[in-house]
């Protein structure tokens, strides 16, 4: 069993007392505190040194966490507020104006021998015009930083929502072709809002064929229930079976990119014991992660 720890005074966002809101999504080196000219061989070369003196019980891995950008449910939710939100419009799959749901129309063989459209309702809103402007942000740091000697992620793991695949296909254009794999469990906290339920496996396979879907998953949505919503402690438990893969699986792995969701990123970082960080949509969050094997 591995314990997770967040290692602090690399980022800007690693201070405690750190405002998201003047930090911005995407920061300047993504919040990276060293501006130096040689700043990425000097972390990376930071990073190797801590593997070394660890010794065979624990690991370091700077993840950069990629909170989707704005779909449409977040449009939703900055019209009604909140509260509203929450409490009544999350639970629909539009207002008249904004959609956050989609209808999918299949014809059916009625026993008479007549068609009938069969119309059936899935979630799983894809991004707005903001937000694939913010993705593409986070794609012209990714490419600014790349000219400074950023290194790429080895791994780019992704949750199965459509906003969130969009935001990992337009961040990564022209930027790295490494196979996405997608992981149910970087998925959103689900239940109740309708945005949190995912699309069945053939689809998302036909949407994103580039993308790797990880064994097991399962073609319908198994999870999302509409009368209970996941709690905070089963969501942190979630992202800490994806910090297990990581660090059981990608042993020579120093760089790690998670495309996925506000709720699901405070579930990694309560398994890190560090407090949230009201990460803006489109915004990247690295943080440098230590882990020990406690058996």
């Amino acid at each position: 069993m591995f314990v997770y720890e967040a290692l602090p005074h690399f980022f800007a966002q690693d201070d405690l007392l750190a405002d998201p809101a003047l930090i911005g999504a995407v920061p300047a080196r993504f919040g990276l505190l060293d501006s130096s000219p040689v700043r990425w061989f000097t972390l990376t070369t930071k990073l190797r040194e801590l593997n070394a003196r660890a010794g065979a019980g624990a690991a370091y891995k700077l993840i950069f966490f990629g909170r989707h950008g704005q779909g449409y449910h977040n449009m939703a939710e900055d019209k009604y507020g909140t509260e509203a939100w929450n409490d009544h419009w999350g639970m629909l799959y539009g207002d008249g104006e904004l959609t956050w749901g989609r209808a999918s129309y299949h014809l059916i063989t009625l026993p008479s021998g007549s068609l009938r459209q069969l119309t059936v309702i899935t979630a799983d809103p894809g991004l707005s015009g903001v937000g694939k402007a913010q993705a593409a942000d986070a794609n012209e740091t990714w490419k600014v930083e790349r000219a400074a000697g950023i290194p790429l992620p080895e791994r780019l793991y992704c949750s199965p929502m459509t906003r969130a695949m969009q935001t990992n296909v337009i961040t990564f254009d022209g930027v790295s072709d490494t196979c996405v794999v997608v992981l149910e469990n970087c998925r959103e906290e689900y239940g109740w809002h309708t945005c949190n339920k995912r699309n069945a496996r053939t689809c998302i396979r036909t949407a994103f064929p580039k993308f790797e879907i990880e064994d097991g998953f399962t073609e319908e949505d198994e999870l999302w229930e509409a009368e209970s919503q996941e709690t905070k402690t089963r969501a942190a438990a979630r992202a800490r079976t994806v910090l297990d893969r990581i660090f059981r699986d990608d042993k020579d792995v120093l760089f790690v990119s998670i495309t996925t969701h506000g709720g699901i990123i405070h579930g990694f970082l309560h398994a890190m014991g560090r407090p949230i960080y009201q990460l803006p949509t489109g915004g990247v969050l690295p943080v440098v992660v230590k882990a020990t094997n406690s058996v």
